[in-house]
This record gives structure tokens, C-alpha cells and sequence, in this order.
């Protein structure tokens, strides 16, 4: 297996460092062809770094610097002011060749801002777009983008999302023709605003996709659908509110397990049966959005990750780094789009 090396923007997210060094070393202890580009603050790092093995160490590069994006600065002031930040530097890493992918936990906009300014998009892609998995009932994984890279979005958006989903389907899980929806308010023709309704009019005359028509949110995790496009508005959303019901069931489970006998009988009998659902719809578990259609590999993980969501994160970045999914984006896109063109 190729060696590969991963920036990661160690000072992202709400825990910073205290969770994405445990983590990088976690993921150094199961990745034995993996190096790693911590970028931080490294008086903050280097005491996490102690108790990490020699062989550890040797695969660490540490790029100092003490800047740092806020989760709630605006987009432009990351490009603008922040020269020397981690989450730059960790960009920079990718363009310049030192890195094949860069994870950060830090703010989304300014991610996606500098990402698309510092390493471009790919031919006939606008914006990028984040993507992430998302489990089913069939077993089967559905896609779901945009995740909020892209809070309003036009219809040629729209369409090019499902373009790019269709081609990471057809990449990452090796199934031809992905079938591909919009998600709405209604199936019936005559549902949703302008820009999702143009989209489908493009969809419709688009043959090389397999475009089956809309969606509505209770559908997502049914499997009978393999992309699923909407704004980031809308997908950012979906993906928060799953999350919360998820961690609501937890809850209630546990606090079956507290109350009467009979109740406690019950919760403790379909309890393992539980556990397994929501062990697959844990964020935890499926952590790392791609911030696809760029000329390099961004994954962003959750703000609020732990040490094993993060871990996922990194793990999600080397796979892709692996299968080297922007330059097959690039290639079937192109195809897919000189058809259309055509």
C-alpha cells in the first residue's frame, strides 16, 4: 500500500487539540502506511504528543503556528486575515503537494472559502459541495449533499450536485447509475420553489443520470434512493435534526431501562436491537463530510467530535485519498458532461 500524508488543521472544531492529537495518533496506530501534518499551536500539542511511541513520532511533522479561524468568523476574514492560520496552512499542505488530504473541525464557510480559493475547482464545477453518508434500512448507504457548504443555491447548483453525487456514488461504491432525487416538499411535479423545479426540469433532460424524481424527508433513510440533492440550507438541517432524534432515542432508552419492572423487562429485551439502529444513524460513526468537486481532498469533520469521530474523519480522508477521488470525479464528470453538452 502506497504511503500517504494527511494535513490535519489540529486546532479546528470545538476541542481543539485535546481530541485531534489522541485522535491522529489513534489513527497512526491502525494506519501503519500513514504520516501525518499536525497544524497548531504546538505548545499546545507537543504535551499530547508524550505519551505517543517513537515509531509514532517518526511519522508526525509538526507546522507551528498560532493562528487559528473562530467558529464564528465570517468567510472573508479567514481569507483575509488569517495569512497564517491552521486551517490555511492545512489547505496549503494539499496544493503544494506535501499532503494527498486535509481534515479540519473548524468553521464550515471559511473551509469551503478557503478551500475553493486555494486549491480551485474541478472543470465544470461552480461550487463545491459537502457530501456525506448516510445509513438506510436496506443496508445500503444513500448520499445526501449539500450539507451547508452552500446555504442558497440556484438550480445549475443543483444540478451539478447531482452530477458529482451520482459520479462519488458510482466511484465510491462501485454501482453504475445511482439513482438520483431532489429532495422537496412533495413527490407530485407541481412541489417546491423555483430552483428546485428547474433542477428537476435539467435532470429530466439529462439521460446520462438516473434521475427518479423527488424525495420527501422521511424517505431518506428508506435506501430506495442512492443521492439525495438539496441546498445547504435544507441538507444541514436534515443532517442536525437526524442527529438529535437519534441522541433523543438514546435518551429515552436509557431512561426506559430506570422505571418499572415491566417497562425495564421490555426496554432491556429490544434494547440490543435498538442499540444496533442507532449505533449505524450515530454521527459518531459516519463523522467527515467531503467537500467534493475540488482539485483536492478536504474532509470536514463535525465541530463538536470527539476523539472517535474525529478518528472517523481522518480515516474517511485516507480512503479517499486511496481511491484518489478527485481526479475520478474529474474524469467522469468530464464524460458526463460532454455528453450533455453534446
Amino acid at each position: 500500500m502506497t504511503n500517504l500524508t494527511l494535513a490535519l488543521d489540529v486546532m479546528g472544531g470545538d476541542h481543539g487539540p485535546h481530541v485531534t492529537v489522541p485522535a491522529a495518533l489513534q489513527a497512526l496506530t491502525i494506519q501503519p502506511n500513514l504520516n501525518l501534518i499536525l497544524v497548531g499551536d504546538k505548545t499546545k500539542i507537543e504535551p499530547l504528543l508524550q505519551s505517543a511511541e517513537p515509531s509514532q513520532l517518526a511519522r508526525i511533522e509538526l507546522v507551528h503556528t498560532t493562528e487559528m479561524v473562530q467558529m464564528n468568523d465570517r468567510p472573508i476574514h479567514a481569507l483575509r486575515r488569517y495569512k497564517q492560520s491552521s486551517m490555511r496552512l492545512a489547505i496549503e499542505a494539499v496544493r503544494e503537494g506535501k499532503a494527498d488530504a486535509c481534515v479540519s473541525a473548524g468553521n464550515t464557510g471559511a473551509l469551503m472559502a478557503l478551500a475553493k480559493v486555494l486549491l480551485k475547482t474541478l472543470p465544470g464545477v461552480d461550487r463545491p459541495a459537502l457530501v456525506s453518508s448516510l445509513p438506510t434500512s436496506k443496508g445500503n448507504p444513500s448520499y445526501l449533499l449539500d450539507l451547508g457548504a452552500n446555504v442558497a443555491c440556484d438550480a445549475e447548483a443543483l444540478f451539478q450536485f447531482a452530477v458529482m453525487g451520482s459520479v462519488l456514488f458510482e466511484t465510491v461504491e462501485k454501482r453504475q447509475r445511482p439513482r438520483v432525487a431532489l429532495l422537496n416538499v412533495g413527490n407530485e411535479e407541481i412541489k417546491g420553489n423555483d430552483n428546485v423545479q428547474q433542477a428537476a426540469q435539467y435532470l429530466q433532460d439529462t439521460p446520462q443520470l438516473n434521475y427518479v424524481g423527488y424525495i420527501e424527508g422521511d424517505e431518506i433513510y428508506t435506501g430506495n434512493v442512492d443521492v439525495i440533492v438539496c441546498d445547504g440550507f435544507v441538507g444541514n438541517i436534515t443532517l442536525k435534526t437526524s442527529e438529535g432524534i437519534a441522541r433523543l432515542l438514546v435518551h429515552q432508552l436509557k431512561k426506559g431501562l430506570t422505571e418499572g419492572f415491566i417497562v425495564r423487562f421490555l426496554a432491556r429485551l429490544i434494547a440490543p436491537r435498538i442499540q444496533k439502529v442507532l449505533s449505524q444513524m450515530n454521527p459518531d460513526q459516519y463523522n467527515g463530510a467531503s467537500l467534493i468537486g475540488l482539485r483536492g481532498i478536504v474532509v470536514k469533520s463535525h465541530g463538536n467530535a470527539d476523539q472517535e469521530a474525529y478518528l472517523q474523519a481522518i480515516c474517511l480522508a485516507v480512503t479517499e485519498a486511496q481511491r484518489r477521488l478527485p481526479e475520478m470525479i474529474k474524469d467522469r464528470l468530464e464524460s458526463i458532461l460532454l455528453d450533455i453538452n453534446s
